[in-house]
């Protein structure tokens, strides 16, 4: 199996995080991706989020899709980083090829993340075009630690079967839907 893992705290969910998942599907090869659903991102303030049940039923609502699993992974397994949670699933899926996805906004930040440079030790990592984070992504502290493990994105259906560090950047039309702006009602989330 090849699974794409799509973390975060999917407050709210939205058309940013489908649109991510099918990206990921069609141009990675993957079998499924799991939103696995944060119970409390360390880095972000716990004012504001809404409860974790509530996130996790949203989810699991709005993904409906037969490739798409909503995950509460981390909350059984009492991890709270991703380092943590990547060693747990790894442990007990032997057989499972995981590829780590995410917007390029987070690439700019996950030198913030613990034993983030362990992240890219542990799976191959898909990084998808985020418009106003891009550039500033591709020419910041990790894609520069990792180039030499950077793949064109024409090697993208590769990318499960790399041996990490393995990462690739894949320059789709980006979504405009931020959980940040639908939350302080700037957008509509599709």
């Amino acid at each position: 199996m090849r699974i794409g893992l799509l973390g975060g705290s999917f407050n709210p969910v939205h058309d940013g995080h489908r649109h991510i998942t099918l990206a990921a599907l069609g141009h990675l090869r993957l079998d499924r991706v799991w939103w696995m659903v944060s119970p409390q991102n360390p880095l972000k303030p716990a004012a504001g989020m809404a409860p974790y049940a509530e996130r996790l039923t949203a989810a699991a609502n709005f993904a409906r899709h037969p490739r798409i699993e909503v995950s509460d992974i981390e909350a059984r397994l009492g991890t709270r980083y991703t380092v943590d949670t990547l060693g747990a699933l790894e442990r007990r899926n032997p057989f499972t090829r995981f590829v780590w996805l995410m917007g390029a906004d987070n690439l700019i930040e996950i030198p913030r993340w613990r034993d983030w440079t362990g992240i890219f030790a542990r799976v191959p990592i898909a990084i998808f075009n985020r418009n106003s984070y891009s550039f500033k992504a591709l020419a910041g502290k990790a894609a520069r630690r990792y180039r030499s493990g950077r793949l064109h994105a024409k090697a993208a259906p590769e990318l499960a079967e790399r041996t990490p560090p393995a990462w690739v950047y894949l320059p789709i039309v980006a979504h405009g839907a931020a959980g940040t702006e639908i939350r302080a009602g700037g957008k509509r989330q599709s």
